[in-house]
């Protein structure tokens, strides 16, 4: 019978080889950057508490038993460090992007930090599925923090209930509820701010960016290339809301086109609740 070399790598890592568990982490590494990035809503927070999750899991790693897989097992450290980091601080609400723009309007040195990173930047770029995607993330920390979680895994990155259940130390019952309050909550705020779908839409904010940065392209061009926008008139709200974590699962948010950009305007809804302070925030 083969080796797996996997196998091998674990044996060596619970036998004190950091090299193995470099090799072993890394393998997922981007992917829970990734997810952090989605939960903090900043770049930073979710290198250091990568950083951090490693650390912690190789000291730990002797009391790995195997009841799911060592990414899970990650993820799960990953997530409560994550938890007890949020719970310092508040929910998001559902006009941030309005608050962050009203900021933005006021300042114009943080308004010039945006453009020059627009307009400079190899991943300045803009496009409208990116902001989709960082709307995504801005409607999702409306949510309770459990409620935000269990849709990121399970939606965005394929999680099964049961591991989600692990990952949070819930019951079966207990997710499969945070998941349907989740979608329940985010179709509702989608379904009354975004104005790519609704005409009465509040958020005009994918509209005004693309006029912003990108001021001879086509609007209307760039918007019926979305999917979201074709079978608007088409889909009811849920299964609108399943082409939007399609869109969005698609996307890299670390290493998009337009990465800088959309973490800046992140850092700026961060500004607009109060948890960066906007005279002492290094953009």
């Amino acid at each position: 019978m083969m080796k797996n070399p996997k196998e091998d790598l674990l044996l060596d890592a619970l036998n004190g080889n950091i090299n193995a568990f470099q090799s072993l982490f890394a393998e997922f590494q981007p992917q829970l950057k990734s997810y952090l990035y989605r939960l903090l809503a900043n770049r930073n927070d979710a290198e250091d508490i990568t950083h951090d999750t490693f650390i912690k899991t190789y000291d730990k790693l002797k009391t790995f038993k195997s009841q799911a897989s060592l990414k899970t097992w990650v993820f799960q450290i990953a997530t409560s460090i994550a938890y007890n980091y949020l719970k310092r601080r508040q929910r998001w609400v559902p006009n941030v992007s309005e608050k962050a723009k009203s900021l933005v309007q006021n300042n114009e040195e943080l308004a010039g930090k945006i453009v020059k990173v627009a307009q400079t930047s190899e991943y300045g770029k803009y496009e409208i599925k990116e902001h989709i995607d960082t709307c995504f993330t801005c409607i999702a920390k409306n949510l309770p923090i459990e409620n935000q979680i269990a849709l990121i895994l399970k939606d965005i990155y394929d999680f099964s209930i049961k591991d989600i259940c692990l990952i949070l130390e819930k019951s079966e019952g207990i997710v499969k509820y945070l998941l349907q309050n989740a979608r329940g909550s985010m179709t509702d705020i989608f379904d009354n701010r975004c104005a790519l779908v609704n005409k009465k839409g509040a958020c005009n904010q994918c509209s005004e960016l693309n006029g912003w940065f990108n001021p001879k392209q086509n609007q209307q061009q760039e918007l019926l290339k979305l999917d979201l926008v074709k079978k608007s008139k088409k889909y009811n709200r849920e299964e609108l809301f399943k082409l939007r974590t399609n869109l969005v699962k698609a996307i890299d948010p670390l290493k998009s086109d337009g990465h800088e950009l959309q973490n800046i305007l992140l850092k700026c809804n961060q500004m607009a609740m109060g948890e960066i302070d906007i005279n002492n925030s290094i953009i």
